[in-house]
């Protein structure tokens, strides 16, 4: 919890302002069972009469008490003749043990609450013999003591609203703070932390997670000031109230702890394993909706739904099983409080029966014994929450505290001033985390501004590992990738990527306009924009949707087709006018015709621009100034197209592959 406290720090006066009003929450709920006892035991009982010190005596009554030689004197100073009957004007001449030894029709202790008892009867009767409205007396006792419990229990509900208020609070900024720290981190992952945490289980973190440990907290806060001390003081006023039977509490609260350690015991196990459920049913729902039109092309329909079942059955299992352990729990509770109460009530009523204990303070010992199971229930529910918010807070630490593998260096260089774009790799080596052997293996070649440098290989040759080393997704194994002589690692990520524009084999489009996914990431002007659109081809079917380029692109652009997307995803690549261009096998979705307007338009509007061209199509790359050919990780090529059709066997096969011999001839005659 050393993390989610050092969230909630900043929240420090509003969690102070919380604790607060928990502990006047604490004092409402600790004074009520007072005044419910003082209300049963003076207001009803002795009808309003506080003490057993008369504030009247009729003459004979006063008589008859000063007959006991010993507390004449007292009397005398006490009491005075007025208007025919004796009136109380010096309460320090008496004492209340002197009164009830001198009123009590029993025998005994002054402190016996059956001598106080029989003493308050008699004056009772006296104020009647008087003339005293008694009626009154007590409808104005019991009305002013529920007026405080009034005011008492609306200051609770009070302090209660507000904790919730500000708990509510800190807890919602808790969880956006815990989501955006988790957003910040995932973006600064290359892909070799991605390939740690599937992307499931990131969204899990990020939600369910998260809702765990902001939901924890706020139990956490309204509990751990709240149950303790409403604990501790009831069982203080206990011993005050209880006499003797404050056992009952004890053997309650120990039958709680008992049910709570044995669900609990059974309980923690499964916690753990929900979440992980959790993140495998969000992965099969995620595969399953973005490989949905290839599952309909096979007709698996059947075999996903079943794979589909088999994870949501488990998830559905341990759900069911946790929620009945735990439903469980309070109706054991409820039993271990009725039981509790009925032991109260049988112990209270022979305390009760001896003079030991008052009706209102069995009362108040039965509302304080509630009180007391409700604060240790509470605290066990916490003993229970707590857990599962840890292993919340686990998985989301193990995010937030993975070590980056692509870092800023400590004193980053800035490019050159004027920036050429000069691009080199110096035997270059690169193995995939935790591969056995190397995916790329010493690499050299030189990309200069103002050419176009192809690279081409069969399927698996490290051609796009190549542009992601570039664009620093990971970082070279051996030798270095520089640009204009500087090593990219010693540049900011920021900087460098700002200066090179990146077109992904994939066209992912985002949610929103046309316009907005092509200045994705830029500042730029619209007439910007259009030129980048003319370039890529794109003009014409955005000028026919409705909108244009403010027509709406909906997630992943699933409203445009695969050509559609790939000549916006060019645009938006060449839309800031970078100095370095990556193009990942980006005509592929392009029939010829389009493919060779956009590479003449391309080439001729970024001529000073230094471009490289991955692609599996000979046709696409024959023009290009320099032909870097892969084979296994290996360049077994560097060449132009004529160069490399007389000096490279594997640029033989491919072009023998994918061209006639006419084309070849007339290609090597050009």
């Amino acid at each position: 919890m050393s993390v989610v406290f050092s969230y909630v720090k900043k929240y420090k006066a509003t969690l102070l302002l919380a604790v607060l009003l928990l502990l006047i929450k604490v004092g409402t709920d600790l004074a009520l069972p007072l005044f419910t006892s003082k209300i049963v035991n003076i207001g009803i009982q002795q009808s309003g009469v506080v003490e057993p010190i008369p504030v009247a005596l009729s003459v004979s009554t006063f008589e008859q008490l000063e007959k006991q030689q010993q507390y004449a004197p007292n009397l005398r100073q006490a009491y005075t003749l007025l208007e025919g009957h004796y009136v109380l004007v010096n309460k320090e001449a008496v004492n209340q043990a002197m009164m009830v030894d001198l009123l009590a029709s029993t025998a005994g202790s002054p402190q016996d609450k059956i001598r106080i008892q029989s003493a308050i009867n008699r004056i009772v009767a006296e104020y009647q013999e008087l003339g005293i409205n008694v009626g009154s007396l007590q409808n104005s006792y019991i009305l002013k003591t529920g007026l405080i419990m009034l005011l008492f229990s609306l200051t609770g509900v009070a302090a209660s609203i507000f904790v919730s208020f500000f708990a509510s609070r800190i807890g919602a900024n808790l969880g956006s703070d815990l989501r955006a720290d988790l957003f910040k981190k995932t973006l600064s992952f290359s892909s070799q932390e991605m390939s740690n945490f599937s992307t499931a289980s990131l969204i899990t973190r990020s939600t369910n997670d998260v809702q765990q440990i902001q939901r924890s907290f706020m139990m956490f806060l309204r509990i751990v000031v709240f149950a303790p001390l409403m604990a501790i003081g009831g069982f203080v006023q206990v011993l005050r109230t209880g006499g003797t039977i404050w056992w009952i509490i004890g053997l309650a609260i120990l039958a709680i702890f008992t049910i709570v350690m044995t669900l609990f015991s059974f309980t923690m196990p499964r916690f753990k394993r929900l979440q992980l459920l959790i993140d495998d049913i969000n992965r099969v729902v995620r595969e399953t909706l973005g490989g949905l039109q290839v599952i309909r092309a096979f007709n698996n329909q059947e075999y996903e739904r079943k794979r589909f079942d088999k994870t949501n059955e488990e998830l559905t299992k341990t759900n069911l099983f946790v929620n009945r352990a735990m439903s469980a729990m309070m109706p054991l509770m409820m039993l271990v409080m009725n039981i509790t109460m009925i032991v109260i009530v049988k112990q209270g009523s022979l305390q009760i029966a001896s003079g030991a204990m008052q009706v209102g303070d069995m009362m108040a010992f039965m509302q304080y014994a509630m009180l007391i199971i409700m604060s240790f229930l509470m605290m066990t529910m916490l003993t229970i929450m707590l857990p599962r918010a840890a292993i919340s807070m686990t998985r989301i630490k193990e995010v937030l505290q993975t070590p980056l593998s692509i870092t800023v260096a400590s004193e980053p260089k800035e490019l050159p001033t004027p920036f050429n774009g000069e691009l080199q790799f110096n035997h270059v080596s690169f193995a995939y985390p935790q591969a056995e052997a190397n995916t790329l293996s010493d690499i050299t070649f030189t990309a200069k501004r103002g050419t176009t440098t192809a690279i081409i290989g069969s399927t698996g040759s490290g051609k796009s590992t190549l542009l992601h080393l570039i664009l620093r997704f990971f970082d070279v194994s051996e030798g270095a990738v520089t640009i204009d002589g500087i090593d990219i690692r010693a540049l900011n990520p920021k900087e460098l990527r700002a200066n090179i524009g990146y077109v992904p084999q994939q066209g992912l489009l985002f949610s929103g306009t046309i316009d907005s996914n092509i200045a994705f990431g830029t500042s730029i002007e619209h007439k910007a924009i259009e030129e980048a659109a003319k370039v890529a081809q794109a003009e014409n079917f955005i000028f026919d949707r409705p909108g244009g380029y403010q027509a709406p692109v909906s997630q992943k652009g699933g409203n445009l087709s695969g050509g559609q997307r790939q000549r916006i995803s060019i645009a938006r690549a060449i839309a800031a006018k970078p100095q370095i261009l990556l193009f990942d096998d980006s005509f592929s979705a392009l029939d010829y015709k389009t493919e060779l307007k956009v590479r003449s338009q391309l080439f001729a509007q970024h001529r000073d621009a230094t471009i490289l061209v991955v692609s599996q199509r000979i046709s696409s790359i024959m023009h290009a100034d320099a032909i870097v050919v892969l084979d296994e990780g290996h360049v077994v090529g560097l060449g132009t197209h004529k160069e490399l059709m007389s000096s490279c066997n594997v640029y033989q096969q491919i072009a023998h592959s994918q061209l006639s011999a006419e084309e070849i001839n007339s290609h090597e005659s050009a």
